[in-house]
């Protein structure tokens, strides 16, 4: 790794950073243009859909349901939605006639399942509540790609399910995870290549030809204590681009085109990293729960094409977020307290916490955005819809989720042309939120 820069510049004063940024996602197209979803988070990795004209509110049932399914399996994986398909992962399925694991996909717009195509064994470790799949599919074009608990990468056929390849992370990378929950992440889909994290110190990050899985670079990173949950994200400075993920080591960044490690901030050891980073030109926002907290750093060129990161603040226990996800919209942060079912807003520049309420929920929280508000799923199956107003928590409206009473709903919800996507362990839901 010579030549790279380790670790971080911590700043002396105050930085002051001034730029222009557009609102997230929330002045885009009309909803009349069909888009795509295309994996974890949607196409930027924001959990900011860009539809325009969504209801205001909800009737206390939730808004117009426009179909639900069956066949999705156990799991927490959320949609990847392109075309008249969507996509997911999951094992003991209603429709098929064993406990293993599935990639599936169904018609998006009634919900028929299309095909089912076998992945491996369920993973069954540890209570009943953690077990199963939790790695949302990726589309690309005429394929598929999913990541298993065991480390097993499939890509499929999106037309029929069938497999093109498959690779085993921790045999042909050394690959390890830092916690004992699996794998989960959702591998990104750059040009040419299939980028994801086997972890470890070996391979920390791999790129590979996304039509047949040959290695194309690998990115070790000395001490990795093994790959988190979260997603790469991408970023770009001065024209470069960079790919930005979280391990359970801490963030690290990695040369897009050579595979290069650029820099990396370290956190002490927690029981597991999950959320994904958050970019803004040449900011990076990164959040670990169990206490942990969240930081904003500063990607800073340097001679000979080397880049370290600033901080603009140092992990503050407020913006700490266990596994629902933290969104930016406009300057500002919304998200989990930890897992404590308390959504907090906070200030992107500062790490100020504006406000902290608990909502109509119980138990942990995901979040996804759009059209200025914030849709807040707690884990006992309350969906909330808040305006993204960093005065105050405003809930507008909130409903409970069919057959949410048995595990925890921990699946991240998915806005698509004016719909509502909730998928509940074996159920999928599609609600019409679009005004009319």
């Amino acid at each position: 790794m010579r030549g790279h820069t380790f670790g971080f510049v911590p700043l002396q004063n105050a930085l002051i950073l001034t730029f222009y940024a557009t609102v997230s996602g929330l002045t885009s197209a009309s909803v009349g243009v069909a888009r795509e979803w295309p994996t974890f988070r949607g196409p930027e990795r924001t959990a900011v859909a860009p539809d325009t004209d969504l209801l205001e509110a909800w009737p206390a049932n939730g808004p117009p349901l426009v179909w639900e399914t069956a066949g999705a399996g156990r799991g927490y994986a959320s949609l990847a939605i392109v075309g008249d398909k969507l996509y997911t992962l999951g094992d003991g399925l209603s429709t098929a006639p064993d406990k293993d694991e599935y990639l599936t996909c169904f018609y998006s717009l009634t919900g028929k399942q299309v095909w089912k195509t076998k992945t491996g064994a369920a993973w069954n470790d540890g209570q009943e509540s953690w077990q199963s799949s939790r790695s949302t599919p990726t589309v690309d074009g005429t394929t598929v790609y999913v990541l298993s608990p065991f480390g097993q990468l499939v890509a499929c056929a999106t037309k029929d399910g069938r497999e093109i390849f498959r690779i085993d992370l921790k045999t042909e990378f050394a690959g390890k995870k830092g916690d004992g929950w699996g794998y989960s992440e959702s591998v990104l889909i750059d040009a040419n290549k299939l980028v994801c994290t086997p972890g470890g110190d070996k391979a920390t990050m791999v790129a590979l030809d996304k039509k047949n899985g040959k290695p194309l670079w690998a990115c070790p990173m000395q001490g990795d204590r093994g790959a988190g949950h979260s997603s790469i994200v991408v970023a770009e400075l001065k024209g470069r681009k960079i790919y930005v993920q979280t391990t359970a080591s801490g963030a690290f960044a990695v040369d897009a085109k050579t595979g290069n490690f650029l820099w990396a901030y370290p956190i002490d050891q927690t029981t597991a990293v999950i959320p994904t980073p958050i970019v803004r030109d040449d900011l990076v926002f990164f959040s670990a729960g169990y206490k942990r907290g969240g930081a904003l750093l500063r990607q800073v060129s340097g001679p000979a094409g080397a880049i370290h990161v600033e901080e603009v603040y140092g992990l503050k226990k407020d913006l700490a977020n266990k596994h629902g996800g933290i969104v930016l919209v406009g300057d500002h942060l919304y998200g989990d307290s930890d897992d404590q079912g308390i959504p907090f807003c906070a200030e992107l520049l500062t790490g100020n916490v504006v406000w902290k309420t608990r909502g109509s929920g119980k138990g942990s929280a995901s979040v996804m955005a759009a059209d200025g508000h914030v849709y807040v799923r707690f884990a006992d199956g309350t969906l909330a819809l808040i305006k993204a107003d960093p005065t105050n928590y405003a809930e507008v409206s909130a409903f409970k989720i069919p057959q949410s009473e048995g595990r925890p709903s921990w699946s991240h919800a998915v806005i698509l042309d004016g719909k509502l996507y909730l998928r509940e362990q074996d159920k999928i839901f599609c609600y019409d939120i679009q005004q009319k």
